[in-house]
């Protein structure tokens, strides 16, 4: 196992590596020109070249990207000008509250998916399996944007229970309960989408489990209906239903950045958007690849969970 996650580790490298060298040409190829979009109003020639000398805009563009790299494998992500502190290190406060939502969503969207899809298939064409098909179609048919939205309209403005935007209370507040006043709706937005998409898998998963000769032997011999669906035929689907939980954990990730833009989460999300309005090209850089890393390493985990779970995969 130790071997095998080394050789997912050392795959990860060139995908890493390729997703830096499309982030720096995308920030390269945006019209205009940085510094004096930066500047504004203080856009004097001579201001104009200090700050290019200063981003090493002046410099050809594989050399900037060769420069940039090389500073990011030492740990010097760059410097944001907007913020004047480290990028990694805004980056790494930003990462947790990013962290808490979607993580949140994540769990939340397993949890309901896979239970709603084991119920479903266990109880094929009844109510139940109707009124979960309904609901899941409905969650995927929704945009997330959209249905925060409607929570907020809902939930904040007409009803009152639930605040309507931030990540605590500007006035008091700041412990468990008001963070999980605040992170209520912003989670539930986020993993309806994903929760949809779970429960849609896991009831083909468990269906196509359920239909195997050990299934009907395990019932034969009497063994409890429950223990056969949620101790044999559940443990069973887990092997086809992780790499979806490593799809969606995606999902949620790049989700969770018009999310926080919606309930104003002061996450990686919210911060990348105003870092694009302000031309950060540092920030946006680090920011992007941090995330599309986390995404990378995140997904090695899951197939390294699929190979524990099932001794059929070589590892």
């Amino acid at each position: 196992m130790a071997g095998y996650i080394l050789k997912r580790l050392l795959s990860a490298i060139p995908v890493i590596l390729g997703i830096t060298v499309i982030v720096f040409l995308i920030m390269a190829m945006i019209p205009g020109d940085p510094a004096t979009a930066i500047l504004g109003s203080y856009a004097t020639p001579e201001n104009v070249e200090k700050l290019n000398r200063d981003l090493g805009l002046d410099k050809p563009l594989a050399q900037r990207y060769v420069i940039w790299l090389g500073n990011m494998l030492t740990g010097d992500f760059g410097r944001s000008f907007s913020l004047n502190r480290p990028v990694l290190d805004e980056i790494l406060d930003r990462f947790s509250a990013t962290l808490i939502l979607a993580g949140t969503a994540f769990v939340l969207c397993s949890l309901i998916g896979i239970l709603a899809g084991a119920i479903s298939a266990a109880r094929q064409y009844s109510l139940a399996d109707k009124a979960i098909t309904f609901v899941v179609l409905i969650g995927i048919s929704v945009p997330s944007f959209f249905l925060g939205m409607m929570m907020i309209l809902l939930f904040a403005v007409k009803l009152r229970w639930l605040p309507v935007s931030g990540m605590y209370a500007i006035y008091g507040g700041g412990d468990l309960p008001d963070l999980l006043a605040h992170l209520a709706m912003p989670a539930l937005a986020l993993a309806a989408v994903a929760t949809g998409v779970v429960a849609r898998l896991s009831r083909s998963a468990m269906l196509e489990v359920l239909r195997q000769d050990y299934i009907r032997t395990a019932r034969a011999k009497g063994v409890p209906e429950g223990r056969v669906v949620y101790g044999h035929a559940l443990r069973a689907a887990m092997v086809s239903i992780i790499p979806v939980l490593g799809i969606q954990a995606g999902f949620v990730l790049s989700g969770a950045v018009y999310i926080e833009m919606v309930f104003q989460w002061p996450g990686v999300g919210r911060m990348l958007v105003d870092a694009i309005l302000k031309r950060d090209i540092l920030l946006v850089q680090g920011g992007v690849v941090f995330v599309s890393a986390c995404y990378v390493l995140f997904n090695i985990a899951v197939d390294v969970a699929q190979g524990l779970l099932d001794p059929r995969i070589k590892t």
